[in-house]
């Protein structure tokens, strides 16, 4: 019997050794071989970078360098990427523009030659987007933001009609209802001295949601409100996350973080398939009840009518519209209105326009909005100082030659956005100076390349919602400015911060004064 069981447990052992050795040998491929590789195949090239850590990459002093520039406000200045990008800007002083830093065993090219990023992005038959983290992938959905090839642009074809800017038009009703309302509020809290001071941070992040709400549900814009807030706790879940190295599968671990993660996206999901159910059933039955902007196409309905898309489909791309559309526009207002408040000379210039063009009284209407140069200008220079997102990531579907260098298939490509719109060879000896007059003659006149302003990305992929972002702001600030002058609160701290776009760590608390004199004109 003795002899029988040591013949059975024989190869037993030899299995598991055999499969342990393999496990090990593919570990030491994942985590120490092939990154050793890929760093001799780019040191060949002249590109170096700060050396591979096994498994960690250069996590450790990324998270360090991050934690440390984000410990304490900066002095008012716009020069922002040592603090933002704090990576990059050490390690490009010490290997130059292009340069190979580790996200645990991924590698990561930086890239910020214009021409070279024109290529990138102009070329998607050869660089696509990469795979987003799971938790911030369940945030922002699997929606246009995520999606690749045909279902991509089948997706965006539907969608497309709710960003057309003469639908849009339609949509300026509702985001003037929206915005009255807040400033309207302002007015109310305001002091015996006549001023109120007041966190625009918080403020629009709850009027975007409500004009987000609107432009994709239309009558049924309330519910929409309440996914935000769920959307909100798993940003800060995802914030957290980012802080730590990413191996792979952790996301299916239910850790305590996880399982709330888990539990929201299930809150979401049951949220909106309840809603898009509710809808359907409306638009079944063509008893849907006239609103505001009834000629306008808004998402929701675009969706259920299409062809080819499922409940599911619906589902992510509502929460995509969600988590881009509320942030992008929240940030592009909240870095605007600071500006305008730390420079008081174009605020004054910008309300001389307001004024000219819809009055002193008249809300402003959508032949107004055109005629709105000056408040285009700020805008864009805004985007170029505080672009929303800082950087993004493209990855090499095969090997590839990009400017020369040779790309091996799978190699993430960082582009920094925030360094090229901060690039003095782009922009001259004024670039980290707030300067709206550089945009007077358009954008492509701008700077000194066409690739040096790239807020919302670049070719077929540019961001889809950038009018509806542009024109939201526009309103807001004209609507703004009729109404009110402001500057920084004493509390005011400057200190732009990443979590997952760029926001104000301490908030941006802005003294407003009611304008109802000349002197103030």
């Amino acid at each position: 019997m003795e002899d029988e069981s040591s013949n059975w447990l024989i190869p037993k052992v030899l299995l598991l050794s055999v499969i342990l050795s393999l496990v090990i040998v593919k570990g030491m491929s994942l985590f120490w071989w092939r990154p050793r590789k890929i760093e001799e195949h780019f040191s060949k090239q002249g590109i170096r970078g700060p050396p591979y850590h096994f498994f960690i990459g250069n996590v450790k002093e990324l998270v360090g360098m991050m934690l440390k520039a984000s410990s304490h406000p900066m002095p008012f200045s716009h020069n922002i990427l040592p603090r933002v990008l704090s990576f990059y800007h050490h390690w490009r002083k010490i290997y130059g523009a292009t340069f190979l830093v580790w996200f645990g065993p991924t590698s990561r090219l930086t890239v910020a030659d214009p021409d070279l990023i024109r290529e990138i992005f102009s070329k998607s038959e050869f660089y696509e987007k990469n795979e987003a983290h799971p938790l911030v992938k369940q945030l922002e959905g699997d929606g246009l933001l995520s999606l690749k090839g045909e279902k991509w642009a089948h997706h965006r074809k539907i969608i497309s009609p709710t960003f057309h800017m003469e639908n849009l038009k339609l949509l300026i009703p509702v985001v003037l209802k929206s915005v009255t309302e807040m400033v309207e509020k302002w007015s109310e809290k305001l002091s015996e001295t006549g001023e109120v001071e007041v966190d625009v941070y918080e403020w629009y992040q709850n009027l975007t949601e409500d004009v987000i709400s609107r432009t994709a549900f239309g009558s049924s814009y309330e519910d929409g409100r309440a996914i935000f807030r769920l959307q909100a706790q798993q940003m800060i879940l995802c914030a957290e996350a980012f802080q730590k190295v990413f191996i792979p599968g952790y996301s299916f671990f239910p850790t305590k973080g996880n399982l709330k993660s888990w539990k929201l996206d299930k809150e979401i999901r049951k949220s909106l398939l309840r809603l898009i159910e509710w809808r359907r059933k409306r638009e079944e039955s063509k008893e849907l009840e006239p609103e505001p902007a009834a000629a306008a196409k808004d998402l929701l309905a675009l969706m259920i009518q299409a062809k080819n898309v499922t409940v599911q489909d619906i589902v992510e791309e509502c929460k995509s519209f969600f988590f881009a559309g509320k942030q992008t526009t929240s940030n592009l207002l909240t870095w605007t209105t600071i500006l305008l408040a730390m420079h008081p000379e174009w605020q004054a210039k910008a309300r001389d326009e307001v004024l000219r063009v819809c009055g002193s009284r008249d809300v402003p209407t959508k032949d107004h909005v055109v005629k709105l140069k000056t408040l285009g200008m700020i805008l864009n220079e805004s985007l170029r100082l505080y672009p929303p997102i800082v950087a993004t990531i493209r990855r090499a579907k095969s090997d590839v030659e990009l400017g020369g260098y040779k790309i091996p298939c799978g190699t993430e490509l960082l582009i920094p956005i925030i360094a090229v719109h901060h690039d003095q060879a782009i922009w001259g000896n004024d670039v980290n100076e707030f300067n709206p007059d550089r945009f007077a003659n358009g954008v492509p006149r701008a700077a000194k390349h066409p690739v040096g302003f790239i807020p919302f990305g670049l070719g077929a992929r540019t961001c889809i919602g950038q009018n509806l972002a542009i024109l939201q702001a526009k309103l807001t600030l004209a609507i703004m400015i009729q109404r009110f002058t402001f500057h920084l609160a004493p509390t005011y701290q400057h200190a732009p911060t990443v979590l997952m776009l760029l926001y104000p760590q301490h908030g941006a608390p802005i003294t407003f004064r009611k304008l109802n004199s000349c002197e103030d004109r």
